[in-house]
């Protein structure tokens, strides 16, 4: 037994020597390993103007977090009670590598978990629910390769919210597995293809595409702050038995943050054929199936979001987002009732007694109409309480 123990205590001496832990971070070797992320409490009170067909009020994944989808549209015969909830699955763990090869260029790669839309777990006993990659990715030179913010997307340009997303209806928002290189202000991509099709109504995912996704973007740095404009290509496809069909999608993106002291606005304009899933999560399908073809869908969308600090522990960020979706009038008979526009806004306080840990309480007001003309909104209410690590 004691030379057990000794042996325990020599390999703890000898890994100690090896490693040099400072904050976040621990040195093997040659290699870096860095872990972040944070733990946050969401509490969230909605009131929906209406309820489904049936009388039952929404719930889905729209409760954790805005979705714009989600908003019920009714007559407003059935008024539900407001319904409350709390959670802590958008909490998250970041752990990434920096390591020098033997050429002496540097590889790194980041691993990230969160909770949010997995599924799984209950709310009767345990809340428990299983992780899922957010980004998993290695970089070597100006490669990129994995999964990670697409590069049509411009991450740099969301405010903070409280909401997980929050201009949800205006802005580019999609993480997949890609290809990148970036050189200077330029960056190309290729990524995962994937296309959302409204067929007899309902919306059908497929996978049958031959090429994949491309995009570009260019960004402009400056004292000012930046603006990012970003172009997208990809196929949109449906092959069955019975159906051979393909049809060519486009979208433009422009977005930005304009410093203005310790203040800033940020803001994101998206116009494009057949954008889809990219934009305002999905709320509109990417194109219709008709008899021998695929009839894309366009739309417009955006958000200007402003944030003030009021001191150095007290900020406030405002912000508007929509989307207007243009359904064939043609085609209605083929989609059902699909969204027409939504929009919200909303405001928050967020307090920061220490650098990394955050209180905040943010107000949102959301509204969907669909294109018989039948609409529907919400209010909602939402206390968070974040430590970041």
């Amino acid at each position: 037994m004691k030379n057990i123990k000794l042996m325990k205590s020599l390999t703890a001496l000898v890994v100690l020597s090896a490693i040099n832990i400072t904050a976040h971070a621990v040195n093997l070797e040659d290699t870096e390993v860095r872990y972040s992320g944070y733990v946050k409490l969401d509490s969230i009170w909605s009131d929906y103007s209406d309820t489904f067909s049936d009388g039952s009020i929404y719930d889905g994944l729209g409760r954790d977090f805005y979705v714009p989808s989600t908003t019920p549209v009714g007559d407003g015969t059935h008024s539900p009670d407001a319904v409350f909830d709390m959670h802590a699955r958008q909490s998250r763990f970041s752990l990434a590598t920096l390591t020098k090869l033997d050429s002496g260029k540097p590889i790194k790669t980041k691993i990230e978990l969160d909770f949010i839309v997995s599924p799984g777990g209950n709310e009767r006993v345990s809340n428990s629910y299983a992780p899922r990659i957010r980004q998993a990715f290695v970089t070597y030179d100006d490669w990129l390769f994995g999964q990670a913010w697409s590069n049509f997307q411009n991450v740099s340009a969301l405010p903070e919210t409280l909401d997980f997303v929050g201009p949800a209806e205006g802005t580019i928002f999609v993480r997949q597995p890609q290809i990148r290189y970036t050189s200077g202000a330029l960056s190309f991509s290729v990524e995962n293809p994937e296309s959302t099709i409204s067929i007899n109504g309902s919306r059908v995912e497929t996978d049958d595409a031959s090429l994949p996704d491309f995009n570009v973007k260019y960004t402009h740095k400056a004292d000012w702050g930046h603006v990012a404009i970003a172009g997208l290509v990809r196929q949109l496809t449906y092959k069955t038995k019975s159906y051979d069909a393909e049809e060519g999608a486009y979208g433009v993106s422009i977005s930005g943050r304009v410093n203005m002291g310790k203040n800033n606005l940020k803001f994101m304009l998206n116009q494009g054929v057949g954008l889809g899933r990219y934009v305002g999560l999905n709320i509109a399908h990417s194109g219709v199936l008709t008899d021998d073809n695929i009839d894309t869908i366009d739309s417009t969308s955006g958000f200007a979001a402003y944030q003030y600090h009021w001191n150095d522990q007290f900020r406030s960020t405002m912000m508007y987002s929509f989307i207007y979706i243009d359904n064939k009038p043609t085609l209605l008979n083929l989609t059902g009732n699909p969204t027409k526009f939504s929009m919200s806004y909303s405001a928050n306080l967020l307090y920061s007694p220490e650098k990394q840990l955050t209180f905040g309480i943010e107000f949102k007001h959301a509204q969907r109409e669909v294109e018989n003309g039948v609409d529907g909104d919400m209010n909602r209410l939402q206390f968070s309480a974040k430590y970041a690590f």
